[in-house]
């Protein structure tokens, strides 16, 4: 976190949470989602505008963390902006190197270990790593099909809606869930 956040949390300690502002898609883009676009209707059906603005986008992405309930969100100052998820918390990179396959998170981690390989029922794959639970790029999906033959990942099958519970996050974070 930065520690410009840092202090704006202890100046204001009490700034209420804000809900539904911003979201993240299947390729680890941000949406801002104001009222208007809310009303419009739920995301992804109705995205919003695409955030392209780099610096914004580091500081979302440095930003970017989890709350005891599971909910994500992006602490802005004293204010969570808690993030709608279209699929997972992670979006996730798969890149072969020559003697390695390198796995990053849509905010620049590096995967270092991978507990399971996950397929739901629309053949999305996803990666439950260190860093929690990661849906793949659909860019990537070969360089993941061919780490997951040669790394032999633990694999499994779940319908998407049970991912959030099995992997203790919120896909929509509302005040009434918190």
């Amino acid at each position: 976190m930065d520690e410009i956040v840092k202090a704006a949390l202890r100046k204001w300690p009490h700034v209420p949470a804000c809900y539904g502002w911003l979201a993240l898609d299947m390729r680890g883009q941000w949406w801002m989602r104001d009222d208007a676009t809310q009303a419009a209707g739920p995301f992804p059906q109705i995205k919003g505008s695409l955030i392209r603005h780099e610096k914004l986008l580091g500081f979302i992405e440095r930003n970017y963390s989890v709350d005891a309930e599971g909910a994500w969100f992006f602490q802005n100052g004293p204010q969570r902006v808690y993030v709608t998820l279209e699929a997972a918390p992670w979006v996730l990179g798969v890149q072969q190197q020559p003697s390695y396959t390198l796995i990053q998170t849509h905010t620049g981690l590096t995967v270092a270990h991978v507990h399971q390989a996950i397929e739901d029922e629309q053949g999305r794959l996803y990666l439950h790593t260190e860093h929690g639970l990661g849906l793949v790029r659909s860019m990537d999906m070969h360089a993941a099909l061919d780490a997951l033959e040669t790394l032999a990942w633990p694999f499994t099958i779940l319908h998407s809606a049970e991912l959030p519970q099995r992997f203790g996050f919120v896909r929509v974070a509302a005040l009434s869930d918190l």
